[in-house]
């Protein structure tokens, strides 16, 4: 296990469509526990496969880590099987897009299918933060990040942010 870079926007890398898995192996459960592992380093609750260079339909989340507790779930080849039409917004953040928070409209539930790190096919009903940080997460698996959901200003906006702070970070 070990931690990996988590890349950040503009790299073109994060626009990348993930593949699916198809099966889990040792292979997987290794990025699984990487991915973890980079997910704390960084302070996070949730990062897809793609964020640390690997293009592949794998997610893990632990809402739990912020008050302390650690319950890492992992979600591979995650898909919505239904969504509701009523919406919630919820005031989002990322780890490839760091220091930027904006409020996004997603569907208020969800239900998922997916396959957890033992290969079994798991069926989820989710609302609330578990809703919004899956479909945040399965957005990067599509090649979304979360500022696409918000106006072109605010996103240029955001982008000229990140890339002053990164051009401070090379020279400062």
């Amino acid at each position: 296990m070990s931690v990996r870079p988590i890349l950040t926007a503009p790299d073109p890398r994060l626009k990348a469509v993930s593949t699916d898995v198809g099966a889990v192996d040792d292979e997987i459960r290794r990025l699984i526990d990487d991915m973890a592992d980079s997910m704390y380093a960084a302070d996070g609750i949730g990062l897809a496969a793609v964020q640390i260079g690997v293009p592949k339909r794998v997610i893990v989340m632990d809402l739990d880590q912020k008050s302390g507790k650690k319950n890492p779930r992992a979600f591979v080849d995650p898909k919505i099987t239904w969504a509701s039409e009523e919406t919630a917004t919820f005031e989002e953040g990322c780890l490839s897009v760091p220091e930027i928070w904006e409020s996004v409209d997603r569907p208020a539930r969800i239900k998922c299918e997916y396959l957890d790190r033992d290969g079994k096919v798991q069926l989820l009903e989710a609302d609330g933060l578990l809703a919004t940080c899956l479909q945040h997460e399965m957005d990067h698996l599509e090649g979304v990040l979360f500022i696409d959901h918000i106006s072109k200003l605010k996103r240029s906006m955001a982008l000229r942010k990140l890339s002053k702070a990164k051009r401070l970070k090379e020279t400062g």
